[in-house]
C-alpha cells in the first residue's frame, strides 16, 4: 500500500496538466472537496490541491506542445539524472530533462517503451504528497501496457521494482512493489492492453486511483459536474469497488472504495 514514508521508486507526487486549469479546479473541488492554492505567476500557473490543509495533488496548465489534459504520476528517485540515464538505457525516452524546481526538488519526465508517460521527483524541501490512501487522496497506480512482460522488465530495470502475478477473477494481474518487496510495499499494478481494449480506445498510460468513501456516489457526482464515465462501477473481490472516469477536458483517472483488509 502507498504511504508517505517515501522510498525510492514509490509514487510521491501527482499533478494534473489541464487545458483549462480554472475549470478543472472547480470540477475536482466539487468532486473530492479539494481546495486549490496557486503558487503565483512565478510558478507558471502551478498550484496545489489540498484537503484538510494537506497537499493531495497539484495542477497547472499544459506545458508541452501537443499535450492533452492528463494526470502525471511521479516516482521518487535519489538522483533524477541517473534515472534519466537508466530510462534511456532500458529503451525509454526522456520527455524533458532533469531540472530544479526552485529549492523544492528536481524533476524529469519520461515515456516508457510502450508509450506511457511518467515522471520522477527527487525531493529536497518538498518531500512529496502530504497524505495518500485516505479518502480524497491517491491510493493506487495502474499501468496499461501493450506488452506487460516488457513493461515489467523496463520498470524493474529503472526502479528495481519487484513484480508478482496475482489471480484476479479469470485473469492475472501484475502487482508492483518497491525493492523492499512484500504487500506493504505494493504501489500499483500492470494491465496488458488486449485487442478489445485497443478497439475501445485504451492507450498506454498510467492511471491514478483516488480513494473515496463511496465510489458510486462519486461517479454520480462526476456526471453532474461535467465529467464522464469510462468504466462503470464494479466490484473486485478482495480489492473493493472502483470506476474509471474522465474530467470535462478528457483527463483520465479512477476512484476506488477499497475493501478493508481481512473482510
Amino acid at each position: 500500500m502507498l504511504t508517505t514514508q517515501y522510498v525510492n521508486g514509490a509514487p510521491n507526487w501527482i499533478d494534473l496538466g489541464s487545458a483549462d486549469p480554472g475549470a478543472a479546479v472547480s470540477f475536482y473541488s466539487g468532486l473530492f472537496g479539494w481546495d486549490a492554492r496557486s503558487l503565483g505567476p512565478e510558478a507558471g500557473g502551478y498550484g496545489f490541491f489540498r484537503l484538510g490543509g494537506k497537499t493531495v495533488a497539484a495542477f497547472g496548465p499544459l506545458t508541452e506542445e501537443g499535450a492533452r489534459s492528463s494526470w502525471t504520476l511521479y516516482f521518487q528517485t535519489a538522483d533524477a539524472d541517473a534515472t534519466a540515464k537508466a530510462v534511456e538505457q532500458a529503451g525509454g525516452t526522456v520527455r524533458f530533462a532533469p531540472f530544479d524546481v526552485f529549492t523544492n526538488g528536481r524533476m524529469a519526465g519520461f515515456t516508457d517503451p510502450g508509450g506511457a508517460d511518467f515522471a520522477v521527483w527527487q525531493p529536497r524541501d518538498t518531500r512529496g504528497l502530504d497524505v495518500v490512501t485516505e479518502p480524497g487522496s491517491l491510493g493506487w497506480a495502474e499501468l496499461y501496457a501493450p506488452d506487460a512482460a516488457a513493461a515489467r522488465v523496463f520498470y524493474g530495470s529503472v526502479f528495481e521494482w519487484q513484480a508478482q502475478d496475482v489471480p484476479l477473477g479469470t485473469t492475472s494481474y501484475i502487482v508492483l512493489s518497491t525493492s523492499d518487496g512484500g504487500h506493504e510495499a505494493s504501489l500499483g499494478g500492470i494491465v496488458e492492453i488486449t485487442a478489445g481494449m485497443r478497439d475501445a480506445g485504451v492507450v498506454p498510460r498510467w492511471l491514478p486511483y483516488f480513494e473515496v468513501e463511496d465510489a458510486d456516489a462519486v461517479v454520480a457526482k462526476a456526471g453532474q459536474l461535467g465529467g464522464s464515465v469510462v468504466m462503470a462501477p464494479q466490484h473486485a473481490e478482495g480489492v473493493g469497488r472502483f470506476a474509471h472516469l474522465a474530467d470535462p477536458f478528457g483527463a483520465l483517472f479512477a476512484v476506488i472504495t477499497s475493501q478493508p483488509q481481512g473482510s
